[in-house]
């Protein structure tokens, strides 16, 4: 076949090095061409695939089929021409699925706004502490496709735990999981979906022909929504999470301890413990949510309690994620860099008492009202950072008029050390300082990554003579 990758990247590249050691004929076209697509291309031009850099909207004449990387929007001219052609688009994930052998290992899926990489890798951890063999792939670590074709000559996989983004859901319509989670749903990548219709439609394309179990979050109604409008295989259970006592079919927690309902043999009346709150780290709500998800899933798969709770001791988040960094002076500094929106920030915010919130950067089309509103009471102060911090500001005149704020008119990554200071100023004894933006950092860093570890520089040169 004659075939377009549209996209360098992570994924991109995987997939065109995949398709040409198939046979096909693959070119790529990419919008850029700067130092790293000129590398990317250099290395799979010997392969004979052809890369047209600085050329993303015109489709290659004679083409098949694209395969796309995850961040092409819809709308993009090369979409437009190849629908106007007849000409088929899988994302990277669709191909992975497509390529899979007769005896590949099953997936279990995750996707969300929010929580996704930490539940994949709970879940993982969970599989392993089982004796199973797995990997945590998709939107994380391995590329799919690298993934699927090394199955054959690897030792090959139990199970997989694939997160699972919009974009990625977007162009993948036959992966069909053995069970799979939305986590929750608030307004994020609208910009790219064109509604938050659509965006949720994408995101429950996970649950489409499920043979298991659908594991929904009981707080979070959209959720379940989707689960009752999925086409499942028959027998395919819907399985809730909850921080509050479970009912029947449902995982949740009873004083200090995570139950399961759903997989026991009388749901009615009995309930199996997996874990205590003690075992999550960290204990979080919303970190609690994610756990809870992760076990629903790898019960469906029928692993042990035991394995349960041995996984969730075992499992360490990644850096940024509700990150402890020091204490300083009686004051806590936590490093949440990657709640890039507002569903993420909330959670946040929620896990600790008394705050000085650090936030800002771009807002992707957010509004900040509900946040701040329900916020508002555990607000110390707000050091405001980046392009869009004025939507920020002016939530908090209209729903927490009383909390001093700190406008720093700066966009440059030198802010932070001085964002840090001030939130030091504002802090007293007992507080917690956030990094919790509600924003994506690439108006002042090159990613959430970068924007943690300038918060983290920062705290480590905080003296009491800065302040």
């Amino acid at each position: 076949m004659r075939i377009t990758v549209a996209g360098l990247g992570v994924s991109g590249v995987p997939a065109a090095r995949a398709l040409a050691g198939l046979g096909a004929t693959v070119t790529v076209v990419n919008g850029s061409d700067g130092e790293r697509p000129r590398a990317q291309a250099a290395e799979l031009e010997p392969l004979g695939v052809t890369v047209r850099l600085g050329d993303g909207d015109t489709l290659p004449e004679g083409t098949e089929l694209v395969v796309t990387t995850p961040g092409w929007k819809p709308t993009s001219p090369l979409f437009v021409a190849a629908e106007a052609a007849g000409v088929p688009v899988w994302g990277d994930v669709e191909l992975a699925w497509r390529l899979r052998g007769p005896d590949s290992a099953p997936w279990l899926a995750v996707t969300g706004t929010n929580g996704k990489t930490t539940t994949v890798r709970m879940l993982a951890a969970i599989l392993e502490a089982e004796g199973l063999r797995t990997a945590a792939v998709g939107n994380i670590g391995v590329p799919l496709v690298d993934v699927v074709l090394g199955e054959s000559t690897d030792r090959p996989y139990d199970v997989l735990a694939v997160e699972l983004s919009s974009y990625q859901l977007h162009w993948a319509p036959s992966v069909r999981a053995h069970s799979a989670t939305v986590l929750n749903l608030a307004p994020d990548h609208l910009d790219w979906h064109g509604s938050m219709e659509a965006y949720a439609a994408d995101k429950g394309r996970i649950y489409e022909g499920n043979t298991v179990a659908c594991v929904y979050n009981v707080a979070d109604k959209a959720t379940e929504d989707l689960v009752r409008s999925a086409d499942v295989e028959e027998g395919c259970r819907a399985i809730g999470f909850t921080l509050g006592t479970p009912g029947p079919s449902q995982l949740g927690v009873v004083e200090g301890i995570l139950v399961d309902r759903a997989f026991v043999e009388n749901r009615q009346q009995q309930a199996q413990e997996l874990a205590e709150v003690a075992d999550v780290t960290p204990p979080a709500p919303h970190n609690i949510a994610n756990a809870l998800a992760a076990a629903a899933l790898a019960r469906a798969f029928g692993v042990r309690p035991t394995a349960v709770r041995d996984g969730l001791r075992a499992f360490h988040p990644d850096a940024h994620r509700i990150q402890h960094i020091a204490d300083v002076d009686g004051v806590s500094y936590i490093d949440d860099s990657k709640a890039t929106n507002t569903h993420a920030a909330e959670a946040s915010l929620a896990a600790y008492e008394h705050i000085v919130w650090i936030a800002g950067g771009l807002a992707k089309g957010a509004t900040f009202d509900e946040l701040v509103t329900k916020s508002a009471a555990r607000l110390r102060g707000v050091v405001l950072i980046g392009a869009d911090r004025a939507l920020i500001r002016e939530a908090l005149a209209r729903h927490a008029p009383d909390v001093p704020v700190v406008d720093l008119d700066r966009t440059d990554t030198g802010a932070m050390p001085e964002a840090v200071r001030e939130a030091a100023r504002l802090a007293q004894p007992g507080d917690t300082v956030l990094l919790a933006p509600a924003c994506a950092s690439m108006d002042m860093f090159v990613n959430y990554n970068k924007r943690g570890d300038a918060f983290a520089d920062a705290v480590g040169e905080l003296t009491a003579r800065d302040r």
